[in-house]
């Protein structure tokens, strides 16, 4: 009996030893499950996290700020890019694009931290990229290095944002504008350090005078375009490149641009000039920017483009020759004033004997993202600009056209 007992003891026992081994393995299935879950929760919902665009205003360019949270935009159709392949396969002209102001600092810069350099670029850069050469205003120095000048609004790109937008197809910038020097001549002259690192070809500035006034001379399609860039809007005399002097090339005195376009005419098949002027926010060019962009053509120019202003202003035919006199902004920080928000690409189609024909994209840029407009924010768009436009108008499909 007391054999029989120990063993039934012993048999209880096992029979109690395996039962919680298998409560354990089930304790520990549930457990191995709930953190599989949580581990394709996170992935799946939980990277989204602090991905989105920030929730207080980004601090303004030269304007009151706007304190809201980023709206989600309207889901929009894929743009087309049919037209502009077309042209660019036309093996006797040449295409271009122009665009406006390119900040890449301030709010522009926090964007792109959290979203990736290529963030502004996205749903643009099929029109940036298609063209023989694209055209920009870089509105920032990039160095990390220089001494803040004392103005209101000082900016400094990282040059870690270069790559991108070389990537998304900007070809060449303008650096003759009154923020390229913010950070004195240091940031000058490594912003045109950085540029020529990455391939990004630079007018408007230079190490001198004779630099800054020189053009820059590009080959496409056996046609041959000179690029000069000139600044009314210097903050200060000592940012005016001269003898061994650093600075940009500027306009206050139309002399040297005008004997610049005169031999850059005898250089080159097309002769482009850039020009930064005018008044914030106003739509409607000064007397002065007529009276340059008239003397331009008359030396040489087959284009002149501007901006500064931060708003779309007028175009103008004058002798066969066109004058965009402001693109406004295309990557900028976001303020309270709507036009700001309205801009476009320009595209002109050149032939070698100096025939442009221009077709506008209508564009609306805000929190550093600019997209292709609606139909019905196009319209509204062109017929605004065509009633300040001259001798020009903006057709509903974006061609711009000589009127009397």
């Amino acid at each position: 009996m007391m054999r029989s007992r120990k063993q039934l003891l012993k048999t209880e026992r096992n029979k109690l030893r395996h039962k919680w081994m298998l409560r354990g393995t089930v304790i520990m299935f549930v457990i191995f499950i709930i953190v599989c879950g949580g581990v394709i929760w996170f992935h799946t919902t939980g990277n989204q996290q602090g991905q989105g665009l920030p929730s207080e205003s980004l601090h303004p360019a030269e304007s009151k700020p706007v304190v809201s949270t980023i709206p989600k935009t309207s889901q929009k159709p894929t743009p087309s890019v049919t037209a502009l392949t077309a042209a660019g396969n036309d093996p006797d002209s040449v295409q271009m694009a122009f665009v406006g102001d390119v900040l890449l600092a301030s709010g522009v810069e926090t964007l792109m931290k959290q979203n990736g350099y290529d963030y502004p670029y996205k749903d643009v850069k099929n029109y940036l990229q298609q063209p023989d050469l694209t055209i920009a205003n870089l509105e920032t120095p990039v160095t990390d290095r220089g001494t803040e000048q004392k103005k209101e609004y000082i900016y400094r790109s990282s040059p870690l944002a270069l790559p991108a937008l070389a990537a998304a197809g900007v070809d060449l910038v303008n650096l003759a504008n009154n923020h390229v020097m913010d950070y004195g001549e240091q940031g000058l002259l490594d912003t045109m350090e950085y540029l020529d690192r990455t391939g990004i070809k630079h007018i408007g500035a230079g190490h001198d005078a004779n630099e800054a006034f020189q053009p820059v001379i590009i080959e496409k399609k056996g046609i041959k375009i000179a690029f000069l860039s000139f600044s009314h809007i210097v903050p200060d005399n000592s940012w005016k490149a001269g003898v061994n002097h650093p600075g940009v090339a500027d306009t206050y005195n139309y002399t040297l641009p005008v004997k610049a376009i005169e031999i850059a005419r005898t250089q080159a098949d097309l002769v482009v000039v850039v020009t930064h002027w005018g008044v914030e926010r106003n739509d409607k060019p000064e007397a002065y920017q007529t009276d340059l962009a008239h003397r331009y053509i008359d030396a040489g120019a087959d284009l002149v483009v501007g901006g500064h202003p931060h708003v779309l202003q007028g175009m103008e035919s004058y002798k066969g020759k066109w004058i965009a006199y402001s693109l406004g902004n295309f990557i900028f920080t976001t303020n309270n004033v709507p036009e700001t928000l309205d801009t476009m690409i320009l595209n002109a189609s050149c032939t070698k004997d100096r025939k442009c024909t221009m077709s506008a994209i209508p564009i609306y840029t805000k929190w550093a993202k600019p997209e292709k407009m609606t139909e019905e924010q196009s319209n509204k768009l062109f017929a605004r600009i065509s009633t300040v436009s001259f001798h020009a108008q903006i057709k509903p499909d974006g061609q711009i056209v000589e009127t009397p």
